[in-house]
Formats: structure tokens, sequence, C-alpha cells
């Protein structure tokens, strides 16, 4: 698997100005042949798995193997090389050539299909389950590559289209692989001979759409192996503790798999013993839930404006809580009756409720976790990418394990299945409650997705002059005091601010900008201490390659006008001389949170509600980059001038 010379690197993400919808990267080779590998190969999983659990469990008569025990020793089989080998998978997909180490393994996939082609024929139990522990290491090579591979080749603007479009696809694939394993091994006669013919056919499909991957090289390829798994999963996941962000993602991820591995695990017996449906109906309910979760991957790059949008992740927290409680609600009081087919039990008005809240429940945990996955290759180093994917696939790996356990202890002792649907219901909202605030920049961007949402049409013009990576210094015009939360919803980077001390004062205001670590800053006659405080957050910020936000004018504008430009910025450029990007604010100037209500003849600002309405039009137009103490105070006001002109009809106004 050693690089060779002559790689060719694979194609450019388009630029700024050039993103075509998520639809439209299945017409490009950079993206297509890797979502149709992926799709082939989860599918594939999943056809073997469940015509393997239909054959031991119904035409087989297996003395060492109790159809009661078959789905859980074929699910522990699969997982158990995730915990084992995903730290040394993780260290080959950093130091490999990423898509010869995919087309490896679907070689690989195509060798244990065979073997397994064998096993079906022959109704060889043993060798069958050797395959599925074979199978599962070969997705553990094949998970951190994946992930890896995509922020090598899509934008930033592409990342959560192309993330939606894979988990979306993953869904489809598990259904239809469960769909058409089970009815392909019931054929009478033929049954195990058809099996074993698609899933050697689905793997020569998947080594076929992999030659199409273009090339991407290895991003550390001096990196060193250690093959002791237990040694390398604690360094990876001490890796990835490195980024306190990325690392409370990675158990938010985690903690998704553990929400919805109870629900998956549960659904024959919710659909038996709850709902009184016979096989059909507990298929229908994991079609119900792999479409509302391929839909709420897909709704991520429109509710985001295409960029990694971490502010819906709470917004699915609370959908996955809210419609986890309802289901219990809308199961608990079923009227007993005998089992009956799915046409009669669609007959039945209660029953859509139930299906209604799985629906959401599901769509909800897409939103929920695409960002999340996207934020995770977005900020991870290229180095270690695939490492800290490997950590994420340990940590799945495990979660999902104890949710098996806690959910079998809870039924027990005695809980029924939705009580165990309303007691994870409710500890998703006490852990997603727990992550926000240990992770504050989820809570901000949410808050930040409401307002540019629910309360104004927001409108960023200039986007890509936002540095992608590096110091630098927005300067933008101050029109009212949800500023930086506008600000914040634009900029897909975290941004720290410097601003009055007194805002921290207002209620939910200062609490929030506490929350986004902003810096305090008072005038140098009021308290010496703190202004001189204030630039040596500053300046250690630019240090440390982030972006800093300044509102120049020192205040929030009285009349809607553009005030003079203070000093302070030029002090701060002294010291750390990095870009400056100009902004401007549009149309905010007459809003609730701006100072143009009089109160005893005093601007004042949240004096009347829906002063304007809701659902205004504003505006954040951003400028070129210019080169940190180049531009006099004066020609950068000029320059904000301009943008703010632009936005607003030539007014000068705000």
């Amino acid at each position: 698997m050693s690089d060779k010379n002559n790689i060719a690197p694979a194609p450019a993400a388009p630029g700024h100005g050039e993103h075509p919808n998520q639809f439209a990267l299945l017409r490009q080779r950079r993206f297509a042949p890797f979502f149709w590998t992926q799709f082939t190969g989860a599918a594939n999983d999943n056809l073997f798995k469940f015509a393997f659990t239909v054959m031991v469990t119904y035409q087989l008569s297996v003395g060492w193997l109790p159809p009661a025990l078959a789905g859980l020793v074929i699910g522990a089989l699969f997982i158990l090389p995730f915990v084992l080998f995903s730290a040394t998978s993780g260290q080959l997909a950093d130091k490999y050539n990423k898509t010869r180490l995919m087309r490896f393994t679907k070689d690989l996939e195509i060798a244990i299909m065979l073997i397994a082609a064998w096993g079906f024929i022959m109704g060889q139990v043993g060798v069958l389950l050797g395959c599925i522990f074979l199978m599962g290491l070969q997705s553990t090579l094949f998970g951190p590559v994946k992930y890896a591979y995509l922020p090598e080749v899509l934008g930033e603007r592409e990342l959560t289209g192309g993330n939606g479009m894979i988990e979306m696809g993953t869904f489809v694939a598990i259904l239809l692989g469960n769909v058409v394993g089970g009815l392909v091994v019931a054929m009478p006669e033929v049954g195990h001979q058809n099996v074993a013919f698609a899933c050697v056919a689905l793997a020569i499909v998947g080594r076929a759409t992999s030659a199409r991957i273009p090339m991407v090289p290895a991003t550390d390829p001096t990196l060193k192996i250690n093959w002791n798994p237990f040694t390398e999963t604690w360094r990876n996941l001490k890796l990835a503790r490195g980024n306190i962000v990325v690392f409370r993602s990675l158990l938010g991820i985690s903690w998704m798999w553990f929400f919805g591995a109870v629900f998956l695990s549960q659904f024959p017996s919710f659909a038996k013993e709850v709902l009184h449906g016979d096989e059909q109906v507990a298929s229908a309910l994991l079609v119900v839930f792999s479409i509302g979760i391929g839909t709420g991957s897909l709704l991520c790059e429109l509710l985001s404006r295409r960029h990694v949008e971490i502010g819906l992740v709470p917004l699915g927290a609370i959908g996955m809580s809210v419609f986890a409680v309802d289901l219990y609600f809308a199961s608990r009081g079923l009227p007993a009756s005998d089992i009956m087919g799915l046409a009669a039990f669609l007959a039945q008005p209660a029953h859509w409720r139930v299906m209604a809240d799985l629906l959401l429940l599901s769509l909800f945990a897409g939103l929920y976790s695409v960002p999340m996955y996207a934020l995770i290759q977005l900020r991870s180093p290229a180095t270690h990418r695939a490492r800290i994917i490997a950590a994420n696939n340990i940590l799945n790996a495990i979660f999902m394990v104890v949710s098996s356990v806690l959910a079998g202890a809870m039924l027990a002792l005695g809980f029924s299945v939705p009580q165990v649907f309303l007691a994870v219901g409710l500890a998703n909202a006490v852990v997603g409650a727990y992550i926000f605030l240990l992770v504050p920049e989820y809570l901000l961007r949410f808050v930040a997705w409401v307002l540019t949402h629910f309360v104004y049409r927001f409108k960023v013009r200039g986007e890509e002059h936002i540095p992608s990576e590096g110091p630098a210094i927005l300067a933008c015009n101050h029109v009212s005091f949800i500023d930086a939360v506008l600000l914040m919803a634009a900029s897909p980077r975290p941004i720290r601010f410097i601003m009055d001390h007194r805002i921290f004062k207002i209620p939910v205001l200062g609490w929030l900008f506490k929350l986004a670590k902003a810096i305090p800053i008072a005038p140098r006659s009021e308290d010496p201490a703190a202004y001189e405080a204030a630039f040596a957050a500053a300046a250690q910020v630019l240090k440390e390659g982030d972006l800093l936000a300044i509102f120049p004018e020192g205040g929030i504008t009285k009349d809607g006008t553009l005030q003079e430009f203070k000093g302070g910025l030029m002090k701060i450029l002294e010291q750390q001389p990095v870009p400056v990007v100009p902004m401007a604010l549009t149309n905010l100037w007459g809003s609730f949170f701006s100072r143009a209500e009089l109160v005893g003849g005093k601007p004042t600002a949240m004096a009347k509600p829906f002063r304007r309405g809701i659902f205004n039009k504003v505006g954040l137009n951003v400028g070129e980059p210019v080169a940190g103490g180049e531009m006099p105070l004066d020609q950068l006001r000029v320059r904000v001038a301009t943008l703010l002109e632009a936005g607003s009809g030539g007014k000068g106004s705000a």
C-alpha cells in the first residue's frame, strides 16, 4: 500500500461562487465514485448480516446458536473489530494513499464474500460467523478513510452537503440491504445461492466504482505504525482530547449512536408487543426511521446556508427529545389486539402519530449528526484526521454496546419498551444540555441560527473574504446589541469579540457574550487595568491564529450613522500586524435592538418590541482584506462606509 510517484491529485474543490448543491456532487468524479463505493459497501454489509440472521433464526437448526441469541451474536461479532482495530486503521489511513487503501478494502471485501458465498451454499454457520467478523474488520479499515477523504476533496461550503449525502446514502443502503437480504434468503430452494451471488456481485460493483475515485495522497507518510491496538487506542483518545471542541463533538456523535441503537434494536419487540404488528410493521418502522435520517441529513445543507453550521446540533437534540418523549405517550395507551398486518396497522389513526414521531425523531437525529461530522473533519489537523475519526469509531462502538446492555437491563427489570424510549429521550435532553454548556459554541451558533432564520432575513455578501484559516481582524460598524450574534452567524469559524464592558451587565445578552468568551474593554480613564488587559487578550487571540472582531466606533450608534473610528484597532495592529477585513451591517437601524427609540429624550434600545415587525431584511457586506498597518484608520472607515452605502441604497445609514 505504499505511495508511488506520479499520483494524480484529486480534483480541486470549486472556488467561491461555484458551489453547486449537494445533488450536483453526484455528477462529479471527486465525489460520485466514492459515494457509490460507500453505498454498495453499506448495502452489502446489511444484506449479508440480515440474510444470515434470517437463515439461522428461521431456516437452520443450530444447537450451539439459539435463534434468540443469533442477532446479538452476529451484531457483537461485527462491532468487535471496531473496538480492537480502529486505532490501527486510523494510522493506516493517515500514513498511506487514501484511494489505494479504499481499493484494498474493496479487494478484501470480494475475498471475504467469496468465502461467505461458499458458507451460504454449504450452510456452514461457523464460516459465516467468521466472515461477519472479517466484514467488521473491512468496515473498520474503511471507516477512517471514508470521513478523512471528504475534507480532502470538498471545500468548507460543501462539507455539510457532502456529509449529508453520505449519511442519507448509508441509511438508504442499510434499508435496501435489510429488505433485499430478507426477501432473497426466503426464496424457496434457491435463496442461499441467490444471497451468495448478490453478496459477491455487490462487492465487485463496489470495487469497480472505487477504481474511479481520484488519488488522494497520504497526509502523514512518515508516520510509524504502532501495532498494539490497546496503547494506540489510548493514544488516539488523548490525541482527540487535544482539541476540546472536537473531542466533545466525538462524544456527541457517540451519544447519537447510543440513542439510535436503542430504537433500532427494539423495533421488532416494539412492533410485536406494543403496536401488535407483524414483521411487516417492524420493517415499516425501519423504513420510516431510515427516511427520517436521510431527510434530516439532506436538509442540513439547506438550513446551514452551505456552511458547517453547528447551530443545527441543539435544534436536532431538542427534536430528538421531544419526539422520543411523545412516542412514549403515543404508544402507551394503544388497546390490545391480535397481531395485525401492515394494512390493518395503517388503518388505525392512532398509529399514524407513532409513525410521525419516529419520522421526526430520526429527521432531527440527521440534523444533529451531520454538522458534528463536518465540524470534526474541518477542525481536525489533516495529518491526524483519520486517527481522530478512528477514535470516534471506537467511542461509537463502546457507546452502542453500553446502550444494548442498559436497554437489556431495563427490560429485565420490568420496564416496557415505551418506557425505555422515554428514559432515553429524557437522558438525551440532559446529555445535550451538558454538552452545549461544556462547548458553548454550539449554543451560541444555535442562537445565531434562530435569530437569522426566525427574527431577521439575513443575507451576507462577500462572505468569501472571511479568511478560512489564520489570524485576522474583522472591523465592523456597530448598530445594535446583537451585532456580534449576526457576525457569528456569518462566519464559519469561531470569532472572539472585543466589547464594551457594560454590555455584559445586560440580562441574557451578557450571559451569551460571556459564554462566547468576549473580551470586555473599558475606557482607559475609567479602568486602566481592564483597558490594557483587553489589548493583551486581543493580541493573544491573534497569536493563536483565530479571528478577532472589533467595532472601531467604540460604541453603538445613536443616530444610525457611521461614527468616527477610535484608535484601539491600530494599537492592536502594532502588536499583531494581521489582515483586516472591513464589514458593514446594513438595515439594522430601527430594529428592536438598535437605539432608535427615544425614551425620555434618550436614544434607547429594546424599548418597543416588533417596532419593525418580524422577518426584516438585514445584511452584512464583507470587503476584501487589507494588510494590517497599510491602511490609515480614516481610509478603513471610508471602506466600511462604502460597504454600508452598498447595502442601504446609498443612504449611508445602518
